[in-house]
């Protein structure tokens, strides 16, 4: 049990989604681990908190099932291999997270018993509540569903209270920050703007599942040190997406 001295959090089970992109630091391709460290150093402090912490991270790092779509390669194919990669992503950050000291485990929708447990909500749940961090790996299972939808997906199962979508930037704007210095950032949209206007907050398969749950999706930058702890504290800079 976290002490007296621990900060207050919002929200006592949570789902972190970042994208594969975020572990390669400033490297043009694939994993490195001092970023991957940095990132586990967060959620171990999170974790330290009490709360309990769901993750679902992406393969884009490693390969993207929609490029290699794009590319001539057959879809459903190219998707099964961005669901490989993310497993490849799940088990870094398992290692970081263990060498941290922090109980972990690695949970696939596609069965890969040597590496990985199968996906059984009710086992996930109990693996929660030990306090364990949860990695979904290998995203719903299916093609045609992106990382973000299988994230809003095992929220829900997991009666997660929010998700956490950890970003380059500090929240939802009405047009890329990095490319408009003019750009307005929202402190809270609803799921419905977010779809008729758009925005790149996640796929609309995931706001619209989000939204039939009323489940908040908070985006946050995860390059600010501390901004995970701070969001679940309260604090920071962040958007809100709502009913």
């Amino acid at each position: 049990m976290p002490d007296s001295d621990t900060p207050k959090t919002t929200f006592r089970r949570v789902m972190l989604k970042i994208s594969g992109e975020a572990l390669m630091g400033d490297t043009a391709y694939g994993l490195h681990p001092p970023t991957v460290e940095r990132i586990a150093r967060e959620v171990k402090v999170v974790h330290d908190m009490g709360v309990e912490i769901c993750m679902v991270i992406g393969g884009g790092n490693i390969f993207r099932g929609l490029q290699g779509s794009a590319q001539g390669m057959e879809r459903t194919t190219a998707d099964y291999m961005g669901m490989l990669a993310t497993v490849m992503n799940a088990l870094a950050m398992q290692s970081a997270l263990e060498e941290l000291g922090v109980f972990c485990r690695v949970i696939s929708a596609i069965r890969m018993d040597e590496v990985a447990e199968p996906y059984i909500r009710r086992r996930a749940v109990r693996h929660l509540e030990k306090k364990r961090v949860c990695i979904f790996a290998a995203g719903t299972g299916n093609p045609y569903f992106t990382t973000d939808t299988a994230a809003t997906l095992r929220a829900n199962e997991m009666a997660c209270e929010a998700i956490l979508k950890g970003t380059k930037v500090d929240g939802v704007y009405d047009k890329d920050p990095m490319t408009n210095p003019d750009a307005v950032r929202y402190d809270r949209i609803t799921y419905d703007d977010v779809l008729q206007k758009h925005l790149k907050v996640m796929d609309a398969s995931a706001i619209a599942l989000a939204r039939d749950n009323n489940l908040p999706i908070i985006v946050f930058s995860l390059d600010e040190p501390g901004g995970f702890k701070g969001i679940l504290a309260g604090q920071g800079t962040y958007t809100t997406v709502h009913a």
